[in-house]
Formats: structure tokens, C-alpha cells, sequence
């Protein structure tokens, strides 16, 4: 084997002939219906304590159904390595606390890396079918559904793939950002 096909195979994420990459195979395209994002404008006081209110009322009315989980994520950098912490709650289960640690990463990559962590944890519960995602970095998951980002395309594809999985199992999943 080539050099040329070893490289291709590590770093298929990079190969325009990478079906995940093509635009009719996007999450925006296929499942646009099964995922919402909530924009919180942190710059007013009263928007924040708007968006807070809306939070407590979506835990205080989901928190007792078992088919839906929270995941609240967050990351730091330091010294070019990440740490990644999430927390996942589901129904009448305690909290679970996941941490990740990655280094030689960047900070454009940072976010992602977050969301995957965390994102990851709450697709592989069983009999899930809504997980709402609480993270201060939307702008970045709002880049999950395009692939055409390379600065993010490694970390992308990866949640693209669990995403659409996640989806497949179930015509009624459904993710809030």
C-alpha cells in the first residue's frame, strides 16, 4: 500500500470524496427538524436573567421525564491542553461528570472538542430521545452543521456521525443547543 492511501484513510475527513462531506448528506439537510438552538444575547441584564428563567423552566418541566437528558458542558485551555468537563443528568439517575483532556489543541478547536465530549456522553444512553445541550458556546455548535468549516472539520465529522446516529435510532430524537 501507497503512502498516499494510508494518509487518505487517517485523514478522510480532508477527502472531498468523503460522503459525509457531501451537502445533501448535512444534519441541516436531513434532520432540520430534529434540532433547535437557543440564542442567549449575554450583553443585558435582563437578557441574561430572560434566558436563566427559560433554563430553570426547561429543567423545572422536562427534569421528571426519563426519555429526555440534560448535558452541560463546558472546556478551558491551558498550555495547549484542553480540558473538557460535562455534566449528564437523566431522570432519577445521579449526575455524571465527564472529563476529557486533549493536548496540541487549539483554541478555534477547543469548543467543539467540548461539544463532542459532551454530546457523546448523552447519545449512548439508552432509550433517550431529547437531549438538551447547555453550553455558553452556541456559535460553535451552530458550526457542527457545516461541514464546509475546515478549520473544524476533524471535530465535526466526528459529531456529525454520532449526531446522525442518534437521529436514525429514533424518528422522535431530538436535540436542543
Amino acid at each position: 500500500m501507497d503512502t498516499n492511501n494510508k494518509l487518505n484513510r487517517v485523514f478522510n475527513s480532508f477527502d472531498l470524496f468523503n460522503n459525509e462531506l457531501f451537502p445533501e448528506n448535512r444534519l441541516i439537510y436531513l434532520y432540520s427538524n430534529c434540532f433547535s438552538f437557543y440564542h442567549s444575547d449575554k450583553k443585558s441584564p435582563n437578557t441574561r436573567k430572560t434566558y436563566l428563567h427559560h433554563l430553570d423552566e426547561i429543567v423545572f418541566n422536562t427534569s421528571s421525564n426519563s426519555k429526555i437528558t440534560f448535558v452541560i458542558s463546558d472546556t478551558s485551555i491551558k498550555n495547549q491542553v484542553a480540558t473538557s468537563i460535562a455534566y449528564v443528568h437523566t431522570h432519577d439517575s445521579p449526575v455524571i461528570k465527564f472529563i476529557h483532556h486533549t493536548v496540541n489543541i487549539t483554541s478555534t478547536e477547543v469548543e467543539p472538542f467540548a461539544i463532542r465530549c459532551g454530546s457523546n456522553q448523552a447519545i449512548w444512553l439508552t432509550n433517550i430521545e431529547h437531549i438538551i445541550i447547555i453550553t455558553d458556546a452556541i456559535h460553535a455548535t451552530k458550526k457542527i452543521f457545516d461541514l464546509s468549516i475546515h478549520l473544524y472539520q476533524i471535530q465535526l465529522v466526528a459529531i456529525f456521525k454520532e449526531i446522525r446516529k442518534f437521529f436514525k435510532r429514533n424518528d422522535h430524537n431530538f436535540i436542543d443547543f
